[in-house]
């Protein structure tokens, strides 16, 4: 590849094959991310998009092929700079995953009392911080049962960010919440990319999302089990493929 190309990009998915024992997922997929952009996996149910997410960060070895991070080959490194390039990566998976038996403070706390050497009144002023910047401040001693969805998932977003990632990965950060508490969220998300500059890959159906927010995007297809479309999510919409016309004209036509 060209030394130039490479330095431009942040991610690369290289003919990436997920299979689980003899059961194909997804085969030759790859696709490119640039530095800030909003990347966008799409496509229906069970056609992959968070098994793909989960071999891009590391949870799922896959079967052929390659994921880069600046050049670099994250299935070929090490054990410890699979663990340095992983700390570089916020993710908010789509059930928040907050742990309920702590507030929210000590939940954006975990990963810098984990990863970072500050001492516990700086890892509490840090975390309150990310909480403020995802508009919480003020329920620092909240424990999510007691707040809202759309909330939970902004804390969520809060403890993604503790570290300062380089690239933040939303799996399906819009289910379960009603449009409006969804539209804040995209608000959101274009908030963080555009003050912080962060790159962030979203695993995503809803077109609203999709449309407001991807700069870029692919589309998986359960049935052929590879990609079959990429591009600007505004010339998706006139794909010569019709399963990708028909994803991204519903509730248009």
């Amino acid at each position: 590849m060209d030394a130039t190309r490479e330095a431009s990009l942040q991610i690369e998915v290289d003919r990436l094959t997920m299979a689980f024992g003899s059961h194909v997922v997804q085969r030759d997929v790859s696709f490119d991310v640039r530095p800030g952009e909003i990347f966008v996996i799409m496509g229906d149910s069970g056609c992959g998009k968070s098994t793909l997410m989960r071999h891009m960060i590391g949870l799922h070895r896959p079967a052929a092929g390659r994921v880069l991070y600046r050049g670099e080959d994250f299935w070929s490194a090490a054990e410890d700079e699979q663990e340095r390039l992983q700390r570089g990566f916020g993710v908010l998976y789509q059930t928040a995953a907050l742990w309920s038996s702590m507030t929210l403070v000590e939940n954006v706390s975990m990963p810098l009392q984990e990863y970072s050497v500050l001492g516990p009144g700086e890892v509490r002023e840090v975390a309150s911080l990310k909480l403020a910047l995802v508009g919480l401040a003020g329920f620092e001693e909240y424990y999510p049962s007691e707040i809202s969805g759309g909330m939970r998932k902004r804390a969520g977003l809060a403890r993604a960010m503790a570290l300062d990632p380089d690239i933040l990965y939303f799996d399906e950060p819009s289910a379960g919440l009603d449009p409006l508490s969804s539209r804040r969220l995209d608000d959101l998300i274009l908030e963080l990319r555009d003050s912080l500059g962060t790159t962030i890959v979203l695993v995503t159906h809803e077109l609203p999302s999709i449309f407001e927010l991807g700069d870029n995007a692919v589309f998986l297809d359960a049935e052929s089990k590879t990609m079959i479309a990429q591009g600007k999510p505004s010339e998706l919409k006139d794909s010569p493929e019709p399963k990708v016309r028909a994803f991204m004209s519903r509730g248009r036509l």
